[in-house]
C-alpha cells in the first residue's frame, strides 16, 4: 500500500518563523469575525422550524445570543428540547467559559510555537511535548503546582459571587461591581455585538486548539513553514 508522501520541511531561519506564526495568528483573527446579528427576527416562522425539527414545544430561543447566521438555531442534539431558561443559561455559560480558555489555549500555543518563553524556560519544548519537559525536573513540576493554583483562584475568581450586593448583567458577567473598562458606556446594540464576537470567537477557538492538537499528534503541521511543534 502506497502512503501519503508529504514534502520535505525546508529550514527556516528562527526570526522568519515567529514571523509566519505571528502573522497567520493575526490573519486568522479574520475568520473569528462574528457574522451580522439581528437582535429581531421572524418568530413564527423560526419557531415553527423549531418545533417541526428539532421538538421545541416550550421556549423560544430564535433570539437568543450566538443564534446567527450561517447556521442559525443549532441544536442537533436536541439539548434545548423542553429546556427551560434555568438550563439554556447553564448551557450557555459552560460555552463562554470553555470558549474562553480554548481563546487563552490557541494563543499560548501560537505564541509558544514562534519561539517565545518565560526567562529560564528557553529549553521547554512547545506543543504537548511540553508536559512531559515540565514532568521530567523539579523546577518543572513547581511550575505545574503553580499553574494548578492558578487554575483554582481563576475558578473561584471567575463566576458570579452571590455574595456580594451585585446582579450579574448576562451569563458570563464576572466583574461582580469591580471591573468596566468602559463596558457600562457602550449601548445596547454595542453590548449585544460585543458579547456575539466574543461567542464567536470562543467556538471558534474550541475548534482551533482541537485542531492544532491533533494535527500535532498525527505528525502532520499546519503552520506557516511547515513547522511541527513538540518535535
Amino acid at each position: 500500500m502506497n502512503r501519503l508522501q508529504y514534502p520535505p520541511v525546508k529550514n527556516y531561519s528562527p526570526t522568519m518563523m515567529k514571523f509566519a506564526i505571528l502573522a497567520a495568528a493575526a490573519g486568522s483573527t479574520a475568520a473569528f469575525a462574528p457574522s451580522p446579528v439581528a437582535q429581531t427576527s421572524t418568530a413564527l416562522g423560526v419557531t415553527a422550524a423549531q418545533k417541526d425539527f428539532f421538538g421545541i414545544t416550550s421556549v423560544d430561543y430564535s433570539k437568543a445570543l450566538g443564534v446567527q447566521a450561517p447556521l442559525g438555531f443549532f441544536d442537533p442534539l436536541g439539548l434545548l428540547t423542553d429546556a427551560d431558561t434555568e438550563a439554556f443559561d447553564d448551557l450557555r455559560e459552560k460555552e463562554i467559559k470553555h470558549g474562553r480558555v480554548a481563546m487563552l489555549a490557541v494563543t499560548g500555543y501560537l505564541t509558544t510555537a514562534a519561539g517565545v518563553r518565560f526567562p529560564g524556560a528557553e529549553d521547554i519544548p512547545d506543543g504537548l511535548a511540553s508536559w512531559q519537559a515540565l514532568l521530567d525536573t523539579k523546577d518543572g513540576m513547581n511550575v505545574l503546582m503553580q499553574m494548578t493554583a492558578f487554575f483554582v483562584v481563576a475558578e473561584i475568581v471567575n463566576r458570579d459571587a452571590d455574595w456580594l450586593d451585585n446582579k450579574a448583567e448576562f451569563v458570563g458577567d464576572y466583574r461582580n461591581g469591580a471591573l468596566d473598562f468602559g463596558w457600562d458606556k457602550l449601548s445596547e446594540d454595542m453590548k449585544f455585538k460585543k458579547r456575539s464576537i466574543e461567542l464567536n470567537n470562543g467556538r471558534a477557538a474550541m475548534m482551533g486548539i482541537w485542531g492544532l492538537v491533533t494535527h500535532e499528534i498525527m505528525g502532520v503541521s499546519i503552520l506557516p513553514g511547515g513547522y511541527l511543534p513538540g518535535h
